[in-house]
């Protein structure tokens, strides 16, 4: 049976040089027996730092250890270690059918999430939320009818626009943004944009889709 190793115990001479190495000095030490206020609460911690150390705890990291990558949170979001997964997020109470040209619209579905996902392993991540927007389409007009959403934006608080997630949308494998729709065809829409999580909190948030006869503008929250 090997022996067991007991941790080094922490001198508070050790704390209190690091402490200086750490802070730097810009003024005269103090003569011994003349410490100020802000120095006996400074060993008071140190002190207190030892104690905890020699018990078994973890050193207090300083500050440059704190700062960590400017990656990390991204990496972590795409490793999985948060919740990257889509969140559905609940459709608004008021959620009626409009009509954009001869194309009948309706809101089915919202996800948020950090990542999208597309075939094999190809994925994107970001530290913004990707917004899906999944819609019902129907061409109730006489004829065949050609659209672009490519346009489509979202819209929060204080007219602040958000654009289509043009790698997203690619990435998730949605069907073009310009087609046309066939005398009575029914179809989904996915669109996928990227903003910031507190608008999505917001409550004035809406989905904004420009047509031939002017703009038509659905709800979200």
């Amino acid at each position: 049976m090997s022996p067991r190793v007991r941790p080094a115990l922490v001198s508070l001479t050790q704390l209190l040089t690091a402490a200086l190495l750490l802070g730097g000095c810009t003024k005269e030490e103090p003569a011994s027996g003349a410490l100020g206020t802000a120095d006996e609460r400074t060993l008071q911690k140190l002190r207190q730092e030892v104690d905890r150390v020699n018990q078994g705890g973890r050193p207090t990291p300083g500050p440059e250890s704190t700062r960590g990558d400017p990656n990390a949170q991204l990496a972590g979001l795409a490793a999985g270690l948060d919740d990257a997964a889509p969140r559905r997020m609940e459709l608004p109470e008021s959620n009626a059918t409009v009509h954009v040209d001869t194309v009948a619209v309706k809101l089915t579905g919202l996800e948020s999430s950090h990542s999208v996902k597309g075939s094999g392993k190809l994925s994107m991540t970001t530290e913004e939320l990707f917004l899906r927007v999944q819609l019902v389409t129907q061409n109730v007009g006489p004829a065949p009818v050609t659209m672009d959403w490519d346009a489509a934006r979202v819209v929060g608080a204080q007219d602040a626009s958000y654009g289509i997630a043009r790698d997203a949308q690619v990435l998730a494998g949605t069907r073009p943004l310009r087609r046309t729709w066939a005398l009575e065809e029914r179809s989904d829409v996915i669109l996928m944009f990227e903003l910031p999580p507190p608008v999505l909190k917001e409550g004035d948030l809406q989905l904004v889709i420009p047509g031939t006869g002017g703009e038509v503008r659905i709800p979200l929250r």
